[in-house]
């Protein structure tokens, strides 16, 4: 599922395509909102929050998550109008906005909802501090964290009610970098601020990377230090990786997507 840094990337490309531009059509591939029609609206601003994508018009947004095949596309429209060649299949787009030189399309995505102002505030009305927001606030996610101080900091990490932004790929980083196992609980964290600090770190110094990394080599090597390495050898001590199935129960009791968890047993304790 695509985190906080791909979110805030693809709103990024949105923004600069669309921004300030009026939209000459609209199609919405969904049965609740397939009567909407946007033509003739200004697109103001396209935001990430937290995994959420938001395009915003006076009025109203349109909001989307891309969940695990979602993904957002620009093409440039031709001077006849012509439709562009799409990189998906047609069948799998869910929305398509077009201006008189841009064609943004939403493919296969998650969710997709057109809100009023109220319903916004509404929707992201639980959402921890956005890690890539301009209101990012570190005092108030670990007040949140340590809310539920019981919890594993793996699963506290994944909860977007903490802070917005982190998925498995960077759970499993973050905790690996701070040297504590994804199980251990929030209450037993020592580091609890370095982890907040490190959060905020992965996600910045990727959300305009095409290539994620979390090593500090993002030119060449393995992109991360334990995700995706279950069983090979850790990069700084050797010990051979874990991937693990601990903390699933608490993962879907907590209503947290289930998924694996990697670790070094010698790095994290």
């Amino acid at each position: 599922m695509p985190e906080g840094d791909t979110v805030f990337r693809q709103a990024a490309v949105l923004h600069a395509a669309l921004a300030g531009k009026e939209l000459i059509s609209s199609d919405f591939r969904v049965p609740t909102y397939a009567t909407v029609d946007l033509s003739g609206r200004v697109v103001e601003r396209v935001i990430a929050r937290g995994k959420h994508l938001l395009m915003q018009f006076e009025g109203l947004s349109v909001q989307s998550h891309l969940k695990m095949e979602g993904t957002w596309h620009v093409y440039a429209r031709g001077s006849q109008g012509a439709r562009p060649q799409w990189r998906r299949p047609a069948h799998t787009a869910r929305c398509i906005l077009r201006t008189e030189d841009q064609e943004a399309v939403g493919f296969s995505l998650g969710e997709l909802h057109v809100l009023s102002p109220e319903e916004e505030q509404e929707k992201f009305a639980h959402l921890g501090p956005d890690l890539l927001g301009p209101d990012w606030d570190a005092a108030e996610a670990k007040r949140r964290l340590l809310e539920s101080s019981q919890r594993s900091i793996g699963v506290a990490l994944l909860d977007q009610r903490n802070l917005a932004g982190v998925g498995n790929v960077f759970r499993s980083e973050i905790c690996f970098l701070a040297g504590i196992l994804p199980t251990r609980p929030v209450a037993e964290v020592a580091n609890l601020d370095r982890v907040i600090t490190l959060s905020e770190k992965l996600l910045q110094v990727n959300r305009l990377r095409t290539r994620r990394c979390t090593t500090g080599n993002p030119g060449a090597g393995p992109p991360y230090w334990v995700y995706g390495r279950g069983g090979k050898p850790c990069m700084r001590c050797g010990t051979r990786l874990r991937k693990s199935e601990l903390g699933e129960a608490e993962l879907r009791k907590a209503a947290v997507a289930d998924r694996v968890i990697y670790f070094c047993p010698s790095c994290q304790s």
